[in-house]
């Protein structure tokens, strides 16, 4: 090892043991990401509510892991027309977008007499369609505003928001089947909150899901409007929708870099990797390509369209194929028309090739019997080809320019 191989080696480890120090010295960012998680204590996961929940139905909460058809279906009983378990189906996040099936699935499930709560931004469009409602956006950034409930028992467990960013709200809705439960309040009053009655049973929905997060549940009195929306729940028990919430990407790395020290030591790796490359390369030639040439296969293809003849027997089809060939040149070398193949034909054939006629009136009169006959023998190829072989052979042949 030289010296200039030392020298940048301890760059290295110096950089590495600074960058070390630098971060062990800071405070553990807050993640402010949105995850809607029942198991992440950041600001914007559930597990202050999940919590609750459990307590509130006395542990009665079960966890659903895959989607609504693939949970709910296997549980429907054919014979009563019902679900062998019914019970609250809670789902809170920023977007609720599942597959047609899925939604169709949760339509049957509260119109067999159950209460599906759903707190989202954005709801499919085939729910939408089925209940009778549309959405809209308030974008209001930066600007406070209020959440609170329509019912005058507990208008004052309100909540106040700091951003009105998240402005979804209920713009129209089927009068006949919708109570409204709750409002919003960022400069402009929106419904948010409704219950809707479908089938033997409703749903509860609400546009604003962030209020049932950890950092809204955490401040003042915020949890009793929390209690107060679970009051509208009739059941003593509750599915709770938990997947898909941790929002880490489909990339293999998405734990390494959801990690702090994980993260860093990955940077680390990859830099020392790259230098690496780098002063490695001078020291070794850079790999040459072998380049194959190109196979000539006119050969093989030849032999095996011969082949393809020779297996069939169809020597009429071949017969035809050379003469047509051979005409062909005839026209292409000499500016010859063959439509008549007569005396006059030969004699000009025979000048301008400057061939010996009778041989050439030999092979004319050949081509004009073979065309007549309906079916050609091998024996009849080979003359054939013999004739036009014995016609191109000597080197005493004339082209017009």
């Amino acid at each position: 090892m030289n010296n200039s191989i030392k020298l940048y080696t301890g760059l290295l480890i110096v950089l590495v043991v600074v960058v070390a120090v630098f971060e062990l010295s800071q405070p553990e960012p807050v993640d402010w990401r949105p995850t809607f998680n029942e198991t992440h204590t950041r600001p914007y996961g559930l597990k202050v509510f999940y919590n609750e929940l459990r307590t509130a139905f006395k542990d009665s909460v079960r966890d659903v892991k895959k989607s609504p058809y693939e949970f709910l279906n296997p549980l429907y009983n054919p014979e009563s027309l019902t679900y062998d378990f019914n019970r609250n189906y809670i789902y809170i996040n920023r977007e609720y977008l599942p597959d047609e099936v899925s939604t169709k699935e949760l339509l049957y499930y509260a119109a067999a007499g159950n209460t599906v709560f759903i707190a989202s931004e954005r709801m499919p469009d085939m729910l939408q369609d089925s209940l009778g409602f549309s959405t809209a956006y308030d974008f209001s950034p930066g600007k406070k505003g209020r959440i609170s409930l329509a019912n005058p028992h507990v208008k004052q467990d309100s909540v106040s928001v700091d951003d009105g960013r998240s402005g979804s709200y209920f713009q129209e809705l089927d009068s006949l089947n919708t109570t409204v439960l709750g409002y919003q309040d960022f400069g402009k009053r929106h419904i948010n909150f409704v219950k809707i009655e479908y089938g033997s049973g409703y749903f509860l929905l609400h546009t604003h899901p962030y209020i049932f997060t950890n950092y809204y549940l955490l401040k003042g009195n915020n949890y009793r409007y929390a209690e107060d929306i679970l009051a509208y729940l009739d059941r003593d028990s509750v599915f709770f929708d938990s997947r898909d919430r941790r929002q880490l990407g489909n990339s293999p790395l998405r734990y390494i870099l959801t990690q702090p020290p994980l993260r860093w030591a990955w940077f680390i790796g990859l830099v020392t990797l790259l230098v690496f490359m780098i002063f490695n390369a001078k020291r070794k030639q850079r790999i040459v390509r072998v380049l194959s040439p190109l196979q000539n296969t006119t050969v093989a293809f030849i032999k095996t369209i011969g082949n393809l003849y020779y297996e069939t027997k169809d020597h009429t089809n071949l017969v035809d194929k050379k003469i047509t060939y051979f005409l062909e040149k005839i026209r292409k070398d000499y500016y010859l028309e063959t439509t008549d193949l007569n005396d006059k034909f030969v004699h000009t054939l025979a000048a301008k090739t400057g061939k010996d006629k009778a041989m050439i009136k030999k092979l004319i009169d050949l081509v004009l019997r073979l065309q007549s006959r309906p079916e050609c023998t091998e024996q009849d190829l080979l003359q054939l080809n013999r004739a036009i072989e014995k016609f191109y052979a000597g080197n005493n042949v004339r082209k017009e320019k």
